[in-house]
């Protein structure tokens, strides 16, 4: 087979067979919730995705790059270091993002649904984002207690 087959120009071009199909259960599932969301208020909905997808790329976008570019340049030349500091900050971002109206107490509307209380959201969400951080620098330490005894077992360049 030449590398100009259709067979290849096709795989360049749609990749597996098995990501066609996981692509089009995808959009399957998203047409579906979307037709169960457009049930109800619609304008509504159609103005959060329109808001969301612009508070996104106009206000979160450049404060997380920006955000992103300051811990790099804090860190100098250790800058392999930097996903050290930028996963648990995504995800302690995102567990704010998604529970925000819970961490925040905005959301009273949900105790009678779940009859639970929304008090406690705030405290359980800085104990998680202090594990995250916790469990990173672990690792970061994990590494280099690792790093330094495969060096110590190796002899020197002079040799």
């Amino acid at each position: 087979m030449s590398a100009t087959s259709p067979t290849n120009r096709y795989r360049a071009l749609l990749g597996s067979p098995f990501q066609i199909v996981l692509l089009l259960a995808t959009l399957a599932f998203a047409g579906y919730v979307g037709v169960r969301l457009l049930t109800g208020e619609t304008f509504l909905i159609v103005v959060w995705f329109v808001g969301a997808a612009l508070v996104h790329d106009l206000v979160l976008l450049p404060l997380y790059t920006a955000a992103d570019r300051a811990v790099a340049a804090a860190l100098g030349p250790r800058r392999r270091l930097v996903n050290f500091v930028r996963v648990p900050a995504f995800l302690s971002l995102l567990l704010l993002l998604v529970w925000f109206p819970l961490i925040t107490g905005q959301v009273r509307r949900y105790e009678p649904y779940a009859a639970l209380s929304t008090d406690g959201f705030l405290a359980r969400w800085l104990l998680v984002t202090a594990a995250l951080f916790g469990c990173s620098a672990l690792c970061l330490v994990t590494r280099a207690v690792l790093r330094r005894r495969a060096t110590k077992g190796r002899p020197s360049a002079s040799h």
